[in-house]
């Protein structure tokens, strides 16, 4: 509802848009009112306040009575009824006692108006999971995501456990390792090594996972501490959350040489996680990040590529311009990249999540 204040002021900037030579729709546009609701203020030569709110409102003919109320909160309050939802309970009234009184959604309605709409039985009511918390990175070793998956072993039921660390600015796997088994020991020690190899000992860290165990335990969430790394998780049996390390275990599991019968064992699937790695950070163009390698990005050469890129379209462009339609392909660097953004913020690094 909009204010007489408001309204006056409105009505007067438009006529005054339109004294100095704006449109009418133009002026109407601005304001964000159509102009039919511009014609209602002022068709009576004085602007009123919206009498919507007073507005007395014929009662609908069907419309539940005072007293089929009384009769619905009635039945909700026998003994019988007393852990049963109302789809229960007008069911038992039609097959038991050949009655009907309202529909469900009239049950619940009656019940919320009343203030009598709880949660029934023993079972834990439904609780709506908060949205996850929007991370951002700027430039590498600053926001990470890691997950487990399953390797296949020689047999049918045999696995083994990669454990990754990935950097979502750069997409660089930083820190992985193959295990016999799933366990918060294990993934402290590929934190560890990361760390290490990174040269970020002592240095802020965001490490974003699943609600996985191998990612909660108490040694490894007081090791994470230590390493001054802040955790962050993803909300339960929600998959998107951790988008990032869906993508790459996808390219993982189906680059051409997967053996996708089974590793021989344990080494055999470490010695080809590690060629993937190397592949991955150092061959892979990857389409996040404007085709260039991970690595590149790590380490800042892909600014020089990029542009390098730019300028070779251009050239071509002024060569044949016949051929170009509009401008040349988008090669400028992503700035920021976003873990979870947030559905109002579209930027292109937040498009970057493939």
């Amino acid at each position: 509802m909009i204010s007489i204040k408001d309204r006056q002021h409105a009505v007067q900037l438009i006529a005054n848009a339109c004294k100095d030579g704006s449109t009418l729709t133009a002026a109407c546009d601005v304001i964000g009112i159509s102009i039919r609701t511009h014609q209602r203020w002022i068709q009576t030569g004085e602007i009123t306040a919206d009498k919507r709110p007073f507005a007395v409102r014929p009662v609908p003919a069907n419309a539940l009575t005072v007293e089929e109320e009384a009769e619905i909160l009635k039945q909700c309050h026998r003994d019988e009824f007393a852990d049963l939802p109302p789809d229960q309970i007008v069911v038992r009234l039609m097959d038991e006692e050949q009655r009907y009184i309202a529909s469900v959604s009239s049950f619940y309605r009656v019940l919320r108006k009343h203030g009598q709409l709880a949660h029934r039985g023993r079972a834990k009511a439904r609780k709506s999971q908060p949205a996850p918390t929007t991370h951002t990175a700027i430039a590498p070793n600053q926001v990470c995501s890691w997950d487990c998956t399953w390797l296949p072993g020689p047999a049918k039921g045999t696995y083994y456990y990669l454990v990754m660390i990935l950097d979502i600015f750069s997409r660089k796997v930083v820190g992985w390792e193959a295990f016999l088994g799933e366990s918060a020991a294990n993934s402290r020690t590929v934190i560890e090594r990361a760390v290490l190899a990174e040269n970020i000992v002592g240095q802020p860290l965001m490490l974003h996972a699943d609600n996985g165990s191998p990612f909660k335990g108490a040694t490894l969430l007081e090791k994470l501490r230590d390493l001054q790394i802040q955790p962050s998780f993803s909300r339960p049996r929600v998959s998107n959350d951790n988008a990032f390390f869906e993508a790459l275990f996808r390219t993982c599991k189906y680059v051409p040489n997967y053996p996708a019968n089974g590793f021989a064992d344990l080494t055999e699937a470490q010695q080809w996680v590690h060629g993937f790695v190397q592949w991955y950070n150092h061959e892979h163009r990857h389409s996040a990040i404007r085709f260039v390698t991970p690595m590149q990005r790590h380490t800042g050469e892909d600014k020089a590529i990029l542009a390098n890129r730019h300028a070779l379209n251009l050239a071509a462009r002024a060569a044949h311009p016949e051929r170009w339609r509009g401008d040349t392909r988008n090669w400028a660097p992503g700035t920021l990249v976003s873990l979870n953004p947030e559905r109002t913020v579209v930027t292109d690094a937040v498009r970057m999540a493939a």
